[in-house]
This record gives C-alpha cells, sequence and structure tokens, in this order.
C-alpha cells in the first residue's frame, strides 16, 4: 500500500460513508481496482478511517446537538441493536463478508433497487417527526434495527437508517441528520473494537498510513454532508439507488 492509495480511499470514504451508497463497499471495490489484497490491515484501514468522517459530524454538529442530551439518549437507543448485532457477528463478518466482492455487489444492486422502489410508494405524513429531539424511543429503536441490517457490506449505513427512520415516521432533513449523528457512536465502537482486536500486529508505517486517511476523509466528508442536505432539499433518493444498481452492474464485470 502507498501513500497515493491511502489519499483515495480517503477521499472515497469522506464522499461516501453520509450518502446512502455504502463507503465500505466502495472501499473494497476501490481495493480491488487499485489490487490491493483484502489483508487484515486493509480491513482494519476500511473499519478506522470512517472515524475522520465522523469527526466532520462532530465539528459540524457541536453546538446544536452533540451538547444534547435528550438527543443523545435516543442515539444511545438507536444504537443499542448495532451493539448486539456486533458483538455475536463481528468475528464472521470480519472474515466471510469484509472484503467479499459479491457480497458487497448483490448488497449494492439489491438496495438500490428497494431504494428506488421506496422512494417511489412512500409518502410523508404531515405530522411526521421534524425536530430531533422529538424522535421518540420506539422510533429510535426501528431506526437501530435498520442500521444493524448495514453490517453487511454493501448495504449501506446511511441507506439503511434513512429507510427506517422514514418509515417510522421522520421527515427527510430529521432522519438524515440523526443517521449523521447516530454514526458517532456506531462507527467509535466499530473502530476501537477492531483496533483493539488487530493494532498489536500493525507496522509503525501503517499508523501513518491510518493518520493520513483519517485526516483526508474528515476534509472531504465535510464537503459530502453539505452537498447531501441541499440534495435533500428538492430531491428524493431514487438516483442514489440508480446509481447503485449501475456501480454494481459495472463492477460485476470487473471482479468476475
Amino acid at each position: 500500500m502507498q501513500l497515493l492509495h491511502v489519499l483515495i480511499f480517503g477521499i472515497v470514504e469522506g464522499i461516501t460513508e453520509f450518502l446512502p451508497i455504502s463507503s465500505t463497499g466502495h472501499l473494497i471495490l476501490t481495493a480491488k481496482l487499485l489490487r490491493i489484497s483484502q489483508t487484515e490491515f486493509i480491513k482494519s484501514f476500511e473499519i478506522a478511517i470512517q472515524l475522520g468522517a465522523i469527526l466532520s459530524v462532530v465539528v459540524l454538529y457541536w453546538d446544536r446537538c452533540i451538547k444534547s442530551w435528550e438527543i443523545w439518549k435516543r442515539l444511545l437507543v438507536a444504537f443499542m441493536p448495532t451493539v448486539l448485532a456486533g458483538a455475536l457477528l463481528y468475528k464472521t463478518i470480519k472474515r466471510y463478508l469484509l472484503g467479499n466482492n459479491e457480497v458487497v455487489l448483490w448488497s449494492l444492486f439489491i438496495g438500490g433497487l428497494f431504494l428506488i422502489i421506496f422512494e417511489l410508494f412512500h409518502r410523508e405524513k404531515k405530522d411526521a417527526v421534524e425536530e430531533l429531539s422529538g424522535v421518540s424511543y420506539p422510533q429510535a429503536l426501528i431506526i437501530g434495527l435498520f442500521q444493524s441490517v448495514a453490517m453487511i457490506p454493501g448495504v449501506s449505513r446511511a441507506a439503511s437508517t434513512i429507510i427506517g427512520g422514514l418509515v417510522a415516521g421522520l421527515k427527510r432533513r430529521t432522519i438524515v441528520e440523526f443517521s449523521f449523528l447516530l454514526a458517532i457512536p456506531t462507527m467509535l465502537a466499530a473502530t476501537a473494537l477492531d483496533l483493539f482486536k488487530s493494532a498489536q500486529v500493525f507496522k509503525p508505517e501503517q499508523f501513518v498510513f491510518l493518520g493520513a486517511g483519517f485526516a483526508v476523509s474528515f476534509l472531504v466528508a465535510i464537503i459530502s454532508i453539505k452537498f447531501l442536505l441541499a440534495f435533500i432539499k428538492r430531491h428524493s433518493f431514487i438516483s442514489f439507488g440508480v446509481y447503485r444498481v449501475i456501480i454494481a452492474l459495472g463492477f460485476w464485470f470487473i471482479v468476475k
């Protein structure tokens, strides 16, 4: 792995983390394009650099949401299904699913179709929740259950939580921002668990790669977040679903 590869990974992560297109799936496919083998370090790297993107949420939402205990209580409820699923399935997912191109492509393809169909039939209710502090605990739990499905590479944590929130009765902007914030405990826990289990075998220069990828993903993610918030004011998520289908079909011929 070279520094140029690290920069590319950081850019891909920053762009895709908060869009409903699966950052993990794109990182795995990027590694395939760059002909980088899915070693244990690469798998950990793909998890760890997501912290850079998460830091962008902390910076952008510090005054408005990060300090609010009422919002954090709801985020913790939404976080719990992923905690339980991660504790039970971490080894299986990292060994058999993470880095599996077929799993990623099928997840991107099926998830894209589902996103398109969902948006065609979804109608936002007039009494949909508009404030983050107005999200109920049952609604937070529903969002968390949807998020836990995103442990499968290619599913997309953002897409899962957004669909879960729309199903639960949140306004579009509200669930997008809730999804941003929910990424903080989710990715912190995922990275901490992975580094705890794997960091002892990393070489010193690999920690430099982690730091560089972290910094790049942080800067790019700030732009990505602002783009998505502006995008949803006028558009649905259908275009992201179409993109997922196209990218899955396109990569299918590359990895086969």
